[in-house]
């Protein structure tokens, strides 16, 4: 009977549970299709080293100021609608581009494409506390499997699907992906009309209903930024320097490129394992330093030996994206509510992509100002010290809730008048 039970409450979530994993794997579609391409796309639109740097720029910017202004797009439309708007902007920008005869509107039109994914970014985290409270570490499992396997979905196949076509259906063949998430929500919004969720499930002080949450003074959003800001840098640091990187102490071109891909596939395993385990841990920092121990390792063997054992290295650094499904997850285990969940992640993904943009521009710098990777690869000693300071931060079980006058906390929640 109790089975049973399960299955119907399942049975009335699948749209979104379907929903949530086609969003995730197509969130990185538009970052990652581009990048093997450029050779081709340049023979069509003329990229300078300037307009190539803002490129690779562009995605970690739009998630920081898209991030912070999601939070509001969902009060005002629901998580729902919200998702919708983004889906829109991501297809009408992806479809868009390929036609632009000029870097500029490609560039602008790749804005419009990334401010759909970056606010379909802080839009999952709140999308599964609201229809899977009671599944919470394994429907964040699932998604962020599904956003590992688009990251090397589609570096993967971009470069067959122009070889069948051309360069534009390539990059544009990923809006398809994006348009198909809006079948299963089109199908829970009908089904779900009469089904209580818990979105207006905000906190409340002195029996008055609280609507807004103010993150700034809250530990815990900016503990979860900080956390953010420094692991998502070395992954940037990773994906925009490691080719380069390689081939300059010796690999061929092609290993090089292969050694990317390890890393990012390595995302998978842990995307898989750190929502199961992390929420039966007392002490999250414990899986913290697992994975940042991973990290270390791979930047030291990297630097140390490039070109022996390199795939060891690889395979370690790539095996420390465990902490990038860390902060997802914790978005929800430090968050009581569906309210709550959306301010925490607009906020750590809103300032965590902004301190992470500027990391892999100025890892560059400092390589050609110094003359030495030595120099640039200290810097992400201090990207692993920014990690665990967060991590610390993050580490008590509180909420971003927990921030009203009188209330275990340090923040503040405001009333809208």
């Amino acid at each position: 009977m109790a089975t049973d039970g399960a299955n119907k409450r399942l049975k009335g979530r699948i749209g979104a549970l379907l929903g949530i994993l086609l969003m995730a794997l197509s969130l990185r579609a538009a970052v990652v299709s581009v990048p093997p391409l450029l050779a081709r796309i340049q023979q069509d639109i003329e990229f300078t080293e300037f307009t190539t740097g803002l490129l690779a720029m562009l995605a970690p910017i739009s998630f920081a100021v898209f991030g912070l202004l999601t939070p509001r797009l969902i009060r005002l439309w629901g998580l729902e609608r919200t998702l919708i708007v983004s889906v829109a902007l991501a297809v009408v920008g992806q479809l868009a581009r390929p036609f632009m005869p000029n870097v500029y509107p490609f560039l602008a039109l790749s804005i419009v494409t990334l401010a759909g994914y970056g606010m379909g970014n802080v839009v999952l985290p709140p999308l599964v506390k609201k229809y899977f409270p009671d599944r919470i570490g394994v429907v964040t499992s699932g998604y962020v499997t599904m956003i590992a396997i688009g990251t090397w979905l589609a570096p993967q196949f971009s470069v067959p699907f122009a070889n069948i076509g051309n360069w534009k259906t390539s990059i544009g063949s990923w809006a398809l992906l994006s348009s198909i998430v809006l079948i299963p929500w089109m199908v829970q919004l009908f089904a779900d009309r009469r089904v209580q969720r818990p979105e207006t499930q905000l906190p409340a002080v002195g029996g008055h209903e609280i609507v807004r949450i103010n993150p700034w003074k809250s530990k815990v959003a900016w503990g979860l930024a900080i956390f953010l800001a420094g692991n998502s840098a070395q992954t940037y640091v990773y994906f925009t320097w490691l080719p380069p990187y390689l081939h300059a102490q010796g690999l061929s071109e092609a290993s090089s490129g292969n050694m990317l891909a390890l890393f990012a596939i390595l995302g998978l395993p842990v995307s898989l394992l750190v929502p199961l385990w992390v929420p039966r841990l007392k002490n999250p920092i414990i899986a913290v330093g697992v994975f940042t121990a991973c990290w270390i390792v791979g930047h030291l063997g990297i630097y140390l030996s490039p070109t022996s054992g390199t795939w060891i290295w690889v395979s370690m650094a790539g095996l420390g994206q465990g902490t990038f499904a860390i902060a997802l997850l914790m978005m929800n285990l430090r968050s009581r509510t569906t309210y709550g969940s959306g301010v925490l992640s607009g906020f750590a993904q809103g300032l965590g992509y902004a301190g992470a943009a500027v990391v892999p521009m100025l890892f560059g710098i400092v390589q050609q100002a110094s003359g030495s990777w030595g120099v640039a690869f200290s810097m992400l000693g201090v990207c692993i010290v920014v990690m665990l300071v967060g991590a610390i931060i993050i580490n008590p079980p509180r909420t971003i809730e927990d921030t009203a006058p009188g209330a275990e906390g340090e923040g503040r929640l405001e009333r809208v008048q």
